[in-house]
């Protein structure tokens, strides 16, 4: 007890003792002219032990409130005493020593720059210069320095510059005083303007009298020296400089020396050094010449094979800048709705006038910064708390009661499951409905106005001309929910001539055949073939029953009309073992194919008929077999690939090879979209390819090797950025042999693809043999920043960025096979439209209320489905009517971007569940009125996009102001929602589904006032926020009923970059308190019954229906009134509670990354073009694995099949 005393006496002595002497040195300043300046010594000289000796004193004198910095300064500011003057030095050394960087930034905001550039000044006068004060004057600039946004201006000004640089010059032998000198040089050059001035004042030239051969002694000088060496060649005006000096090959000279001598790496930092400086010259065109003049790429790479830990950033940096005659890979231009503009490499050296009114406009950025900040959702309260805003006249707002005829629909004419009257039922007050609560507040006089009216049954688009100008092109037919438009039986099985000698080895290649009229497909096809007729359309597939003659299965023309091709199925010769088994099954028939019966929704012919009506702007009319067949989930588990050690290396070793050692290369263009007359080789080892057909994208194919390729994504139309998505066709290929793909110009700076993720192969034969699915193929895989460098334009405006690359590498298993690759499970628009009519051919209509609307028209003259489902009401009578009219709404979305497909899986998954026959289903169809918009961004989809529709922009940042012209689908979905507010029945939820690319797992972002103002650091407390923790609860439930979902991935954080979504927008602007995005991975899941496995459709419309039968439990927690159900259901929904895994959740922001580090980090510069994501800590969940599922480790390469 006494030595705590002590100790807490002791430390109260030395923090009144440390308040003591400022007080006096402050009074000192105030009397400078009456007191000594041994007094002045004195005092300042005890501070300086002090603050050597204890950390609390340095704590105290930086600590917010206190004035020590401040008296510091301004007697360092007015005293005259070199010793003085000294121990201010040393004292402040002492305080920016220890403590990081914010200590430094004190000093500066107290004007501390300012004044030790007015002492370098006055002490540069004294000759000669006190070198004990230009030595720490200089180490205290180097620490400060690169925390002041404005160094180079100040030291410019006060002409610091020519001090440090004379300085260098005078003392080369005395590294005492150079080396800080040197620092301070460095941080002067991270301003454009000074390198140039220190380049014409000789800087560059006297850098190379200081740094030699290899030595032991002064290593330290040698490596400041470097550093500054290489900031100095940042300027492209010294670069020039030095090329013109023959600096390069002296560069390399030392290179080697350094590498042949320093054989243990001891001295890596110097050789990186020399690296970085080699890497500053080779910026611009001059330098890459010397560079590879003087055989540069030959030099370095052989060197780097001798030191693993010089190899990666070897390579990296040789294939990201020296590579000068390869970029014209990317000289691509936009893809074009309205206009051309071409996408050019920006390759020119910058002036030097063009770098100093850079570096003016700098300066100014701290102002537009400060003046940004205060416009802060996340910071500002005010701006972030809902405020209801229609921004649209209710009168224009009620266009949109056409969309809502179940609230005024009397059910008189249907023919329902119960007509049993009620004794308190009355025909007169059928127009008055009981109210029942939404999320929000209801008045029954209102809604009994808001209703009248409302009774548009017939399913065409807007056609007030102010709110549509688009030309309409489609006209769908009026729908009966009375009557089926197709029988069911016809919808189980639908079959397809194919060729008598399937084998192994059937597809040798297609040729196009066309859906036309019968008598052009009987002249197009010879007389040995079979043609089945339609009344309007045939679809034509050739059987035969020898070998058929090689067709290339590319190059075919674009047919006239509203045709669509299909590839054409020709037999290779077999072997006579084959031909038996074949001609047993045949007997000279035809081999028919049976579209599997799992496969309820997919109808071939009905698909055909869809993308005829369907606008594009290529004006596709080829359709991919993967669309046409359908696609069913594998029967087996796919499980996330181990990434092997070394394969980012490898993979970017031989990109390096290439430049080096080209014997092998070929380097030959097989597939340009932008050349029409781009030829098709006539090798038979040459892959070919195609995207013409709905969702494809596929821009340029490069031979690189023999079975190398190079793929040039296209980007979104009127966009010159946004690659992503791909979607292509091959044939052609061989067995046993591994083909090798890179797509080079994608954009994001980190992807799945380092994580596991695999791309998706769907072969037509394994199709052909009864296997219609995509599965997941690849080796090798890595995902890594290349050589090729993207325009300014194309990188938002910034200069210097590069593209990445995806490379996998794939053994097909059959020979002459059609294959496709995609990014993601494709779902076309084409897809979507067929099952919804095979949802609405197929439902009961006594149960299940469907309806489907065209919410608008696209710009292309696209249809934008809108569909309403809920449960008939149980009788035409009152009540029953009443209960229906008053059920709460819920809003889903999907498919705004295009690329993120699994977005669409998921919505199917949505739509089967509600129009299922299932208790639960129906239950849940008596609970809500769905309003759903299943793909806000069909252009997008159609043509291939990434992220953005024809207008050229991400139409999830429109919402806060969409334009009826260019954003038509936003514009009338948020008019939608409007409505919905006006006539006081917002959605109870209203949710947004997307894919994320860079995240496992399924979770959600939702809305938060205080969760953002934890986030931002502002106390939620002092605001006096009230807020409902109702949104928390369907996240929570989806954690506890969906095995994919994760809740500790999920965020409520409003951010700045998102206060344009639609989820914002619907939160702060409609009112809607439960609104969400929900993100679903595109690779897989580390948590849960689905940890270590990717992703695959059967997950993903399983989250579907689990976010349904959340949405069923929500009601029971949000409902004020007694929701009675049978005992059964309620069994039914515990068990599908209890049977999925259970997941718990933290609230504890972390800002980490959800991504572990891969084995091979590679330093990337930080350049992301994604928004960041706020992430929960993760929790282990109690969730225990099955036998089969211990059995699955996620290293297993072999699929393994469900029991």
């Amino acid at each position: 007890m006494n030595k705590v005393k002590t100790t807490s006496e002791k430390s109260l002595a030395n923090n009144s003792r440390i308040v003591a002497l400022l007080t006096q040195l402050e009074k000192i300043n105030s009397e400078s002219l009456l007191v000594e300046a041994d007094t002045a010594r004195y005092v300042t000289s005890k501070i300086l032990h002090l603050a050597q000796s204890q950390e609390k004193t340095r704590k105290e004198m930086t600590a917010k409130g206190s004035t020590g910095v401040e008296v510091i300064l301004s007697t360092l500011e007015n005293t005259r005493d070199l010793q003085t003057t000294l121990n201010i030095l040393s004292i402040l050394t002492e305080l920016v020593s220890v403590g990081g960087g914010r200590r430094a930034c004190i000093l500066v905001s107290k004007g501390g720059t300012q004044i030790l550039l007015q002492l370098l000044l006055g002490a540069s006068k004294d000759s000669p210069p006190n070198e004990e004060l230009m030595v720490q004057l200089h180490s205290l600039l180097a620490k400060i320095g690169p925390k002041d946004k404005k160094f180079g201006v100040k030291a410019r000004i006060n002409g610091a510059l020519n001090i440090s640089l004379n300085l260098v010059k005078q003392n080369l032998q005395n590294h005492r005083l150079i080396l800080p000198c040197l620092q301070v040089l460095r941080v002067y050059s991270t301003n454009s303007v000074n390198a140039v001035s220190l380049g014409k004042n000789g800087v560059v030239e006297l850098m190379f009298k200081i740094i030699g051969p290899f030595s032991k002694k002064n290593t330290g000088l040698m490596k400041v020296a470097l550093d500054t060496l290489a900031a100095l060649l940042k300027s492209k005006t010294n670069a020039r400089r030095a090329v013109d000096r023959g600096y390069v090959q002296v560069l390399l000279t030392i290179y080697v020396d350094w590498h042949r001598h320093d054989s243990r790496h001891r001295h890596m930092l110097i050789r990186k050094g020399i690296l970085q400086c080699i890497k500053s010259v080779t910026n611009i065109k001059l330098g890459r010449k010397a560079f590879i003049d003087a055989n540069g790429m030959k030099i370095l790479y052989n060197t780097s094979q001798d030191c693993l830990a010089l190899f990666l950033p070897v390579v990296l940096w040789l294939s990201s800048t020296v590579c000068l005659q390869k970029k014209t890979y990317i000289c691509l231009t936009y893809r074009a709705f309205y206009i051309t503009v071409d996408d050019v490499v920006d390759e020119s050296d910058d002036n030097d006038d063009i770098e100093t009114e850079t570096e003016t406009e700098n300066e100014n950025e701290d102002d537009k910064d400060q003046h940004f900040k205060n416009d802060d959702i996340e910071t500002d309260i005010d701006k972030l708390k809902p405020k209801q805003e229609l921004g649209r006249p209710i009168e224009e707002l009620k266009i949109y009661e056409q969309f809502f005829p179940e609230l005024a629909e009397n059910f008189q004419e249907y023919d329902l499951v119960s007509k049993e009257p009620k004794p308190f039922a009355s025909a007169t007050n059928l127009g008055g409905p009981i109210v029942v609560p939404t999320a929000g507040e209801e008045h029954p006089a209102e809604a009994n106005q808001s209703v009248k009216g409302i009774a548009v049954k017939d399913h065409s688009s807007l056609q007030m001309e102010e709110y549509n100008k688009r030309p309409s092109f489609l006209d769908l037919p009026k729908k009966d929910h009375n009557k089926d438009s197709l029988q069911l039986q016809n919808d189980q099985k639908k079959l397809l001539s194919s060729c008598q000698c399937l084998s192994q080895e059937i597809v040798k290649g297609l040729d196009r055949i066309t859906l036309q009229n019968t008598s052009k497909s009987e002249q197009y096809y010879s007389t040995g073939c079979l043609i089945k007729k339609e009344s309007k359309t045939s679809l034509t597939t050739p059987t035969c029953n020898k070998p058929c003659q090689h067709v290339s299965s590319c190059g075919s023309g674009l047919f006239e009309g509203p045709s669509v091709q299909l590839g054409k199925l020709c037999c290779t010769g077999v072997d006579p073992d084959e031909e038996e088994d074949s001609s047993s099954h045949s007997s000279g028939e035809q081999v028919l194919l049976e579209v599997p019966d799992m496969l309820p929704l997919h109808d071939p012919d009905l698909y055909i008929e869809i993308v005829k009506n369907t606008k594009s702007v290529p004006e596709y009319s080829e359709v991919a077999y993967p669309d046409y067949f359908g696609h069913i989930p594998p029967p087996f588990k796919e499980p996330i690939l181990e990434r092997p050690y070394g394969v980012q290396r490898t993979k970017i070793a031989q990109d390096i090879e290439r430049l080096i050692h080209q014997n092998d290369i070929v380097d030959r263009v097989i597939y340009d979209l932008d050349n029409s007359s781009c030829s098709v080789p006539e090798e038979g080892d040459i892959l070919k390819f195609n995207c013409k057909f709905e969702s494809g994208n596929l821009r340029k194919v490069i031979q690189i090797r023999k079975n190398e390729y190079d793929l040039i994504l296209n980007s979104d139309i009127n966009s010159n950025h946004y690659h992503q998505w791909f979607y292509f066709e091959v044939s052609g290929m061989k067995t046993g042999i591994g083909y090798r793909f890179n797509i080079i110009n994608c954009e994001k700076s980190n992807s799945q693809f380092n994580y596991g993720m695999q791309p998706l192969m769907y072969s037509v034969q394994e199709a052909l043999n009864a296997r219609p699915w995509w599965s997941r193929v690849g080796t090798d895989i890595c995902y890594y920043k290349n050589h090729f460098s993207r325009s300014s334009i194309a990188a938002g405006g910034q200069k210097g960025k590069s593209y990445y690359t995806i490379t996998f590498t794939v053994s097909f298993p059959h020979k002459d096979d059609v294959c496709y690759f995609a990014y993601h499970y494709p779902y076309t628009y084409s897809t979507l439209k067929m099952h919804l009519q095979k949802l609405e051919s197929m439902h009961n209509p006594q149960q299940i209320y469907f309806r489907e609307d065209v919410l608008c028209e696209t710009l292309a003259g696209n249809s934008c489905p809108l569909v309403t489902i809920t449960a008939m009401p149980e009788s035409n009578y009152y009540e029953h009517v009443c209960q229906f009219r008053n059920r709460p709404y819920v809003f889903l979305s999907a498919r705004v971007h295009p690329g993120e497909t699994n977005a669409s899986w998921v919505m199917k998954g949505t739509l089967e569940y509600l129009m299922s026959s299932s208790p639960a289903a129906q239950s849940l169809r008596e609970s809500y009125i769905f309003k759903i918009v299943p793909m806000l961004n069909p252009d997008g989809v159609i043509n291939g996009n990434h992220r953005c529709s024809l207008s050229g922009e991400d139409l999830n940042r429109q919402w806060q102001n969409p334009n009826p012209d260019l954003h038509p689908t936003i514009y009338h979905a948020k008019g939608l929602l409007q409505y919905m507010a006006t006539i006081k029945r917002l959605p109870l939820v209203f949710c947004d589904y997307h894919g994320h690319s860079r995240k496992k797992n399924v979770f959600m972002y939702g809305c938060s006032i205080k969760e953002t103002m934890w986030h931002t650091n502002v106390s939620a407390a002092s605001c006096d926020v009230i807020e409902d923790l109702g949104y928390r609860a369907l996240p929570k439930i989806l954690s506890q009923t969906a095995p994919a979902f994760c809740m500790s991935s999920c965020s409520f954080v409003v951010e700045k970059s998102k206060e344009s979504t639609a989820r914002v927008v619907v939160w702060r602007e409609i009112g809607v308190q439960r609104s969400y995005t929900m993100e679903s991975t595109l690779c897989g899941c580390d948590q849960g019954k689905y940890k270590g496995l990717q992703i695959g459709t059967r997950e993903l419309e399983e989250m579907g229906a689990k976010f349904c039968v959340g949405l069923l439990r929500l009601k029971r927690l949000t409902s004020p009134l007694e929701h009675n159900l049978p005992s059964s259901l309620l069994d039914i929904e515990n068990e599908l509670i209890e049977s999925s895994c259970k997941v718990t959740s933290p609230t504890t922001y972390v800002l980490d990354e959800d991504e572990p580090r891969f084995l091979e980090e590679v330093d990337y510069s930080a350049e992301s073009n994604d928004e960041q994501d706020v992430e929960l800590a993760d929790n282990a969940g109690d969730y225990e694995p099955s036998i089969q599922e211990d059995a699955l480790s996620d290293s297993e390469a072999t699929r393994t099949h469900l029991p």
